[in-house]
C-alpha cells in the first residue's frame, strides 16, 4: 500500500492548534428524553436556500453560522461545503440534519419535542479558537434561550 499523502501537502495552510480544555465538558440529562426538547447541530453546511451560502472560496476560515426553524420542509434545505462528498445529502438532507427522522422520533415519544431551530456551521474550520470564542457562545446562548435540554451533532 502506497504511503498516505502528507498532510501539509494537501492542506498548504498553517492548521490551527486545538483548543485544549482540563476535562471533557459533559452535562448528564436530568430528564428521560421524552421528556427533553432537543436541538440539532451540524457542521454539513447545511443552510435554507434563501439564506447566504457558507463562504467556499474562504477556505477553512468561515466559522458563521446558519439558524434553520426546525418546521422548514427539507426541500427548502441545500449544502454549501467543499470538504466532503455530500451527494448522498443532496439526496436526503436528513443524513446531515435529520429533522425529519427528529419529528418522527417526537411523534412515537422518544423524544419530548425538538428545540424552534436548527443551527448550522461548515465544517473543516481551521481556527478552532476564533470558533469558541465568537459563534461558538453566540449558540450555546441561543440554545439555553430556546430552553434546550439536549443537543444531537452531526459532523461533515
Amino acid at each position: 500500500m502506497p504511503p498516505l499523502p502528507d498532510p501539509a501537502e494537501r492542506f498548504p495552510r498553517t492548521l490551527a492548534a486545538t483548543p485544549e480544555t482540563e476535562a471533557v465538558l459533559w452535562t448528564p440529562l436530568t430528564k428521560p428524553l421524552r421528556q427533553c426538547r432537543v436541538a440539532l447541530v451540524t457542521t454539513g453546511g447545511v443552510h435554507l436556500k434563501s439564506q447566504k451560502p457558507f463562504d467556499v472560496t474562504n477556505d477553512g476560515y468561515d466559522w458563521s453560522y446558519r439558524e434553520v426553524p426546525s418546521t422548514t420542509p427539507t426541500d427548502e434545505l441545500m449544502v454549501t461545503h467543499n470538504h466532503y462528498n455530500h451527494a448522498h445529502v443532496d439526496q436526503d438532507i436528513n443524513f446531515m440534519l435529520p429533522m425529519d427522522r427528529f419529528r418522527e422520533l417526537v411523534q412515537e415519544g422518544t423524544v419530548g419535542e425538538l428545540g424552534p431551530r436548527c443551527f448550522s456551521f461548515s465544517g473543516y474550520i481551521q481556527d478552532p479558537q476564533a470558533l469558541a470564542a465568537t459563534t461558538a457562545k453566540e449558540v450555546a446562548a441561543l440554545l439555553k434561550a430556546d430552553a434546550v435540554d439536549a443537543a444531537f451533532l452531526t459532523p461533515a
